[in-house]
C-alpha cells in the first residue's frame, strides 16, 4: 500500500543505513526527516562526460580525470616518507596518481573503487599525477557506472562522508519517489503552465540525473514549490491583516487633499504621482490598506506620505506617524509642520522626552480627535495612549521595530490603513520574498535638479588631500562626518578605531568641534550628540554606522569613509545619504585598504541609483546574506534565486492570492492538500505571521 505523504515526516534515523547515530550526524545538515533527505541538495554534481580521457593528458596539464583502480599500495622512501599511489584506469588508458605523506588513504580507497582526481599531470615511464583533490565516486561494490553518469556530490560533515552520504540517498530514494508521487499538489494543467516538471521526477534528476543539462529544470521544479509556500504564507497574512475587522473607505470629498497638493511649490514627479494613485485608491477601498512605500534617499516618500495623511484627516479620520528615534520623529513633526501648514493642520509630538502637563494634553487631545495628525515614537503604544478616531497609521522604517511595537501601533489604528515606509531600496523581486504580505510601492524617480552626491574611492595614500578638501568645506562654514567600522580594535582586522580617531582628528582640526557616535552609547546619549550636530554646534561628526539612516542635516556636505571595504555596497550607500541633503554640491569619499579596490566600491562610486546598487549588491552577496529570512521570519530559499527566478515568484504571488482569495481557510478538497504543507512544514513560520 503507498504511504500517505505525511509519512515523509518521520525521522530519518527509520531510514534503510541510517539508525540513531547517523540520524544525529544527519540533523547537523539540516536533514531530520525523510522529506529533508529527498530535499537535501548535492553540493556539487560530478560528469565523467565532461573530464578528459587519461590518454588524452600532456604533460603540465591541469586536468580531471576519472577511472577505477586497478592496484593500489603504500611505499616507502629513503626519508621515511610514505606515499599512497594508486593506478587509475579509463577506456583510454592508466594514470599513476601518487599522494606523498597520505598512507592512511590505503585504508579507504580500494581496488576497483572509481575515484575522481583533478591535479597536474606529469611523465616519467608513463603519466602521473599528484591530485591535489579527489573524491570517491563510487566504491568497489556499487554497481558498475556506465560512461556519461553525473555524480552528485554532497556536502559531508564529521563522521559521515559525502559518499557515504549519497549511499544513503540512494538506498532509498526508490521508496521515497514513490511516496512522493502521492505529495504532488500542484495539477498539470498548473505546472504547464509554467513549463515544469512533476516533483518526483524533479526530485529523480536532483539526485540523479542522466546530464549535468537536467538539473537546472529539477532546480526550477523546486525552487517554483518554495516560492509558492512562501507567497501563500504572506497572501494569509495579508488577507488576515485585511479582514481582521472591516476597515475604512476614506472616499469624502478631497477638499484638504487638493488644497494641500496645490499648495505644494514644485510638482510631483511621475512616480509620486502614480504612487499617490495606488495609495488613494487602497484608502478609498473598504479593504484595509497594508502597503509598503519604498524610495531612495531624497525620492518625495514624505510628501506622498503626507498627501495620505490629509487624505484621511479629509475623511474626519486622525494620521499617526511613528519612527524608531525620537530625533527622527522631531525631523518628521518638523517637516509636516511645514508641509501641512498651508491647509490648517498643526501635527502634535509624542515621544518619551514629552512629559507634565504637555504630555497629558497631547494625549487628550488624541484620544479626542482634535489632535489630526500625531508623529511620536513608540511612545505612541504605550498604556493610556488612545485615539480617537484614527483612519491611517504610517510607520517609518519599519524594519527598525519590533514585531510586537509593530501589532501594537496597527491594532491601536483599529480599522486604519497602515502605510509602511522605507528609505532603504532592494530589488523588487526580494520586496516581494520578504514584504510579499504587503502591497508594494515604488517611488523609483528622483525630483528633477536634485544634486548627485559625487563619490570617489581613494587608497591610504589620498587621505591627507581628502582630510585638507573637508577642512576647506567646514572652513566656509559646512559640516561632515568621518565613518569607521569599528569603535574598538578588538577585531582580528586592523582598522582604525573611531575612538582612537577623534583624538587624532582632534589635533588635525582643533578649530571645529568634534563629536564621536557610536552603537555602544546610551539612547540618550546618541540623540543629545545628534542634536548638537543638528544644530551646528558641532561641526565634525566621528560616527560608526549608527547614522546610516538618520536624521537630514541639509549643512552637513562631505562623507568620508575610512576601511571601506568593510561596509556592504547597501550600507555604503545609506551612509552616502546622510549628505546631499541640502542645496550645496555633496561628496563622498570611500578608502579602501589594500593594493587595489574590491568590487563592490567601483560599483558604488558608479551610481548614486539606490535600486542600481541594491541589485548589484544582491548579485555580488547573493541572496543568503540579503534575504534575511530569520530576522523577517520566513522559510530559508534552498532552491530559487530570486533575479533568476522572478518570473516563477511573479507567478506564485498570483496564484496564491487568488486562491486565498477564494478560500482564505484553504478548507476546500482541492485545496486542503495546501494546508497539509502549511502545517507541516511551516508552521513555525505561519505562527509568527499571525502576530505581524
Amino acid at each position: 500500500m503507498t504511504r500517505r505523504s505525511s509519512d515523509l515526516q518521520r525521522s530519518v534515523q527509520y531510514l534503510k543505513g541510517v539508525g540513531p547515530r547517523r540520524a544525529e550526524k544527519l540533523a547537523r545538515l539540516g536533514v531530520r526527516t525523510a522529506r529533508d533527505l529527498l530535499y537535501h541538495v548535492p553540493h556539487r554534481y560530478e560528469d565523467a562526460t565532461t573530464v578528459a580521457g587519461i590518454s588524452t593528458l600532456r604533460p603540465g596539464d591541469d586536468a580531471t580525470i576519472i577511472g577505477r583502480v586497478v592496484s593500489k599500495g603504500v611505499i616507502p622512501t629513503r626519508r621515511r616518507l610514505r606515499i599512497f599511489h594508486a593506478v587509475l584506469k579509463d577506456d583510454s588508458g592508466l594514470i599513476e596518481c601518487a599522494w606523498p605523506g597520505q598512507p592512511w588513504l590505503d585504508n579507504s580507497i580500494r581496488k576497483g573503487d572509481l575515484l575522481l582526481a583533478s591535479g597536474t599531470v606529469g611523465f616519467y615511464h608513463g603519466r602521473q599525477m599528484r591530485p591535489r583533490e579527489h573524491t570517491l565516486l563510487a566504491s568497489a561494490s556499487d554497481e558498475e557506472t556506465g560512461a556519461g553518469v553525473v555524480f552528485p556530490v554532497y556536502r559531508a560533515t564529521e563522521g559521515l562522508s559525502h559518499r557515504q552520504i549519497r549511499g544513503i540517498v540512494e538506498s532509498n530514494l526508490d521508496d521515497l519517489l514513490t511516496e512522493v508521487t502521492e505529495a504532488e499538489i500542484f495539477g498539470p494543467d498548473w505546472l504547464k503552465a509554467v513549463g515544469l516538471m512533476r516533483l518526483p521526477e524533479a526530485l529523480e534528476r536532483l539526485h540523479r540525473p542522466q546530464a549535468l543539462a537536467q538539473v537546472g529544470p529539477a532546480v526550477q521544479r523546486l525552487a517554483y514549490e518554495e516560492l509558492f509556500f512562501l507567497q501563500l504564507l504572506h497572501a494569509r497574512a495579508r488577507y488576515q491583516y485585511r479582514s481582521r475587522e472591516e476597515g475604512l473607505a476614506l472616499d469624502a470629498p478631497a477638499e484638504l487633499t487638493g488644497r494641500f497638493l496645490e499648495s505644494l511649490p514644485y510638482s510631483l514627479t511621475d512616480a509620486q504621482k502614480r504612487v499617490w494613485r495606488e495609495i488613494r485608491a487602497d484608502m478609498e477601498n473598504r479593504s484595509r490598506m497594508y502597503r509598503l512605500l519604498q524610495g531612495d534617499v531624497g525620492c518625495g516618500k514624505t510628501v506622498v506620505a503626507a498627501a495620505a495623511m490629509v487624505r484621511a484627516v479629509d475623511c474626519g479620520r486622525q494620521a499617526v506617524m511613528m519612527a524608531p528615534t525620537e530625533l527622527l520623529a522631531e525631523q518628521h513633526q518638523r517637516t509636516l509642520t511645514d508641509l501641512l501648514e498651508p491647509v490648517g493642520l498643526g501635527p502634535v509630538l509624542l515621544t518619551g522626552s514629552v512629559t507634565g502637563q504637555r504630555r497629558e494634553d497631547v494625549l487628550e487631545r488624541a484620544r479626542s480627535g482634535r489632535a489630526p495628525v500625531i508623529v511620536g515614537t513608540h511612545a505612541l503604544i504605550q498604556d493610556g495612549v488612545a485615539f480617537g478616531a484614527p483612519g491611517l497609521v504610517v510607520i517609518d522604517e519599519q524594519h527598525r521595530f519590533g514585531v510586537e511595537q509593530r501589532r501594537a501601533l496597527r491594532d491601536a489604528g483599529g480599522a486604519a490603513d497602515t502605510l509602511v515606509m522605507s528609505a532603504t531600496p532592494i530589488p523588487r523581486s526580494l520586496a516581494l520574498a520578504v514584504y510579499g504580505d504587503l502591497d508594494l510601492s515604488v517611488i523609483d524617480e528622483l525630483p528633477p535638479g536634485r544634486r548627485s552626491v559625487i563619490t570617489g574611492v581613494r587608497g591610504p595614500g589620498d587621505r591627507a588631500a581628502a582630510f585638507e578638501f573637508l577642512r576647506a568645506q567646514m572652513a566656509e562654514g559646512r559640516q561632515g562626518y568621518v565613518v569607521y567600522p569599528l569603535i574598538d580594535e578588538s577585531d582580528a582586522i586592523e582598522a582604525a578605531a573611531a575612538t582612537d580617531a577623534v583624538q587624532e582628528l582632534s589635533q588635525l582640526f582643533p578649530e571645529f568641534h568634534l563629536d564621536l557616535l557610536h552603537g555602544r552609547m546610551s539612547g540618550a546619549d546618541k540623540e543629545q550628540i545628534m542634536r548638537r550636530f543638528l544644530t551646528g554646534e558641532t561641526r565634525l561628526l566621528v560616527a560608526t554606522t549608527v547614522i546610516e539612516v538618520g536624521i537630514d542635516v541639509p549643512n552637513a556636505t562631505v562623507m568620508l569613509i575610512e576601511h571601506a571595504e568593510r561596509f556592504g555596497l547597501a550600507q555604503l550607500h545609506q551612509l552616502r545619504g546622510r549628505v546631499g541633503r541640502g542645496g550645496d554640491q555633496s561628496y563622498c569619499v570611500a578608502f579602501y585598504s589594500g593594493d587595489a579596490p574590491p568590487e563592490r566600491l567601483r560599483a558604488f562610486a558608479s551610481t548614486n541609483d539606490g535600486f542600481e546598487i541594491a541589485r548589484e549588491d544582491l548579485r555580488l552577496r547573493g541572496q543568503g546574506n540579503l534575504f534575511g529570512a530569520e530576522q523577517h521570519g520566513l522559510p530559508a530559499l534552498r532552491f530559487a534565486d530570486l533575479e533568476r527566478d522572478y518570473e516563477l515568484l511573479e507567478h506564485a504571488r498570483e496564484k496564491a492570492r487568488a486562491m486565498v482569495a477564494a478560500d482564505p481557510d484553504l478548507a476546500s478538497t482541492r485545496h486542503r492538500p495546501f494546508a497539509r504543507v502549511l502545517q507541516e512544514r511551516y508552521a513555525d513560520q505561519a505562527a509568527l505571521y499571525a502576530v505581524g
